[in-house]
């Protein structure tokens, strides 16, 4: 049984950091891509980042470039997104999410696996 379990939401400023983690268990995580996804009150859950099994290829939302970095651990069977200059609008639940390939997909429909969710909050 696949379990994703994410950490280190919160409240912050905007312009501040946050660093998300997501601790998976239940297969073996080095094979699998990774990724996350926020979705906001009254909003569809959207793509935010992604990351092929190795670490080797990221994917992200334009909205998020330059500002969102996702990296994995596979000793930890951990992924993370750091999450720099944070505007208001970044504020969302923060889902960790995995599929049954390799490789980067950034539609929610191509994912099975979901974590709980995390809340980010940014006040401006």
């Amino acid at each position: 049984q696949v379990q994703l379990v994410e950490s280190g939401g919160g409240l912050v400023q905007a312009g501040g950091s946050l660093s998300l983690s997501c601790a998976a268990s239940g297969r073996t995580f080095s094979n699998y891509a990774m990724a996350w996804f926020r979705q906001a009150p009254g909003k569809e859950r959207a793509f935010v980042a992604a990351i092929t099994w190795g670490g080797g290829s990221t994917s992200y939302a334009d909205s998020v470039k330059g500002r969102f970095t996702i990296s994995r651990d596979n000793a930890k069977n951990t992924v993370y997104l750091q999450m720099n200059n944070l505007k208001p609008e970044d504020t969302a639940g923060y889902y960790c999410a995995s599929h049954d390939s390799r490789w980067i997909r950034v539609a929610r429909n191509d994912y099975r696996y979901w974590g709980q969710g995390t809340q980010v909050t940014v006040s401006s």
